[in-house]
């Protein structure tokens, strides 16, 4: 099945808490072990339309690879590999107990800041694929 599956929405600004956690050796080397790649300090963020909201319900049934801590006090977090345009990032989706997000916001790993890669700005429109489990 070669179906593509996408989110669309609109960047908006975080918490400002992912930097530390994007940082951490443990999260730095099974990324790069898992992804291809080393995050940068912090993530985009995306507050998806209501008509994506199912898929990325469907997507956290799904078994997908997880940052996995070796210290108790960290959560594990599910990560999916997308696309954006010719960068390549990763939606971390982290143990429901502590997401600080609603179910609209989706959180997006990558090697570089995305926002000056592809020239992005609180409240332009993106759409990320989702690259399925092989």
């Amino acid at each position: 099945m070669d179906k593509k599956r996408t989110l669309t929405g609109k960047v908006v600004s975080g918490v400002k808490e992912a930097a530390y956690f994007t940082q951490l050796d443990w999260v730095q080397e099974q990324c790069m072990e898992k992804l291809g790649f080393r995050p940068y300090p912090g993530t985009l963020n995306l507050e998806i339309e209501d008509n994506n909201i199912p898929v990325i319900e469907a997507l956290n049934k799904e078994k997908h690879e997880e940052l996995i801590p070796s210290d108790p006090n960290f959560c594990t977090a599910k990560v999916l590999p997308v696309s954006l345009g010719d960068e390549k990032g990763a939606i971390i989706i982290p143990a429901e107990e502590v997401q600080v997000h609603g179910k609209r916001i989706v959180e997006i790993i990558a090697s570089r800041k995305l926002k000056d890669a592809l020239n992005l700005n609180d409240g332009d429109s993106l759409t990320v694929v989702i690259k399925d489990n092989d």
